[in-house]
Formats: C-alpha cells, structure tokens, sequence
C-alpha cells in the first residue's frame, strides 16, 4: 500500500515561513522514516527490538534532513537554507524524542538524535549530491548506517543492498515530490 503523505498546503494563497515548511517536511519524513523501517522488517531483515528500530529510523530522518539540504542548495540562500533545516531537525527531533519516550520510557532522547544528526552531518559532507540526487558513497553511507545499526547478524547481512537499491531511491522520490510541493 502507498503511503499517502500531506505535501499541499490548505489555504495555498497564505505565505509560509521556512520554519512551518520546516516542520511540514519533517512530518512528511517522519512517516517516510517509520514507513522505510517497517519495509525492512518485511522484507525479512530483523530487529532485535524497538530501540534498534528507532535508531534505523532516526538514520533515515537525518539522511532525509540532508538530502533536503542538498536539494535546496541552489533554490534559497544558505542563510535560508540553515533556517528550514534547523526547524527540520529539531522538529524531527521532536518526533523522535515523543516516540522513543511512547516505547522505550523516560529519557532525552532529542539530545542523541541532535547530537547524531551533527555527527551524520560532517560524514555527509565528504559525499556529492547532484541535480539526480545522491551519488552512490551518499547511499552507501545510509545503508552502512542502518547496517550498523541493526547489528551484524546473519539475517541482516545484506540490508545495504536493500537500502541502497530500493527503499531510498524510493524515499528520495517521494521526498522530492513533497519539498517541491510545499515550496509552489
């Protein structure tokens, strides 16, 4: 089933300010995020638990958030750019630290993703993004990530490939469609 993802303002005459497009990409990603993560589980790669799951997420909401930087490199200024994904991040970090409070219990939660999302940021840099999107070391990346996260057993020794080959060619479309939605 095809996730259905809100990228069309309501009232479209109102003006929007880069922090409320910030936080409807971060909403959209969020969903992208949990959706990815669930399609790994069926496609029968294995999490030991909801923790494991939620750091694969949390590795495809800061991919997300950088990706979204990279598209937009060239369409606002850098000043601009910095401000929408500010308010990307720490609304996703937002989303990350109300779920992970739901399933995992008490904790700061929103400290660890910010503080991985700048650690994942200056991995990032060292990799190209042109007008088709990621280059491959881009992709790789995501995938090791996710790899690393879910842990070396057998059952996930491929999830690379997976990540790499569908599932964010797949993201990075829907994800494209809805930044260029929300910024008409």
């Amino acid at each position: 089933m095809a996730l259905r993802l809100k990228s069309q303002w309501h009232k479209e005459e109102s003006e929007r300010s880069l922090e409320e497009i910030g936080g409807a990409i971060a909403f959209n990603a969020w969903r992208l995020g949990v959706d990815k993560a669930i399609n790994l589980h069926s496609q029968h790669f294995a999490y030991r638990d909801d923790a494991q799951r939620l750091a694969v997420v949390a590795e495809y909401l800061i991919f997300q958030a950088l990706a979204v930087e990279r598209m937009l490199y060239e369409s606002i200024t850098d000043e601009q750019r910095r401000e929408l994904v500010t308010a990307m991040v720490l609304k996703l970090a937002d989303h990350y630290e109300e779920n992970s409070q739901s399933l995992l219990g008490a904790g700061d939660y929103r400290t660890s993703f910010i503080e991985t999302f700048n650690q994942r940021a200056g991995e990032y840099a060292e990799f190209g993004y042109t007008d088709e999107g990621p280059t491959y070391p881009f992709l790789r990346h995501l995938g090791y990530e996710i790899q690393q996260a879910m842990g070396d057993s057998q059952v996930n020794r491929w999830v690379i490939d997976q990540v790499m080959d569908s599932d964010a060619p797949e993201l990075l479309k829907q994800l494209t469609r809805t930044v260029k939605n929300l910024f008409s």
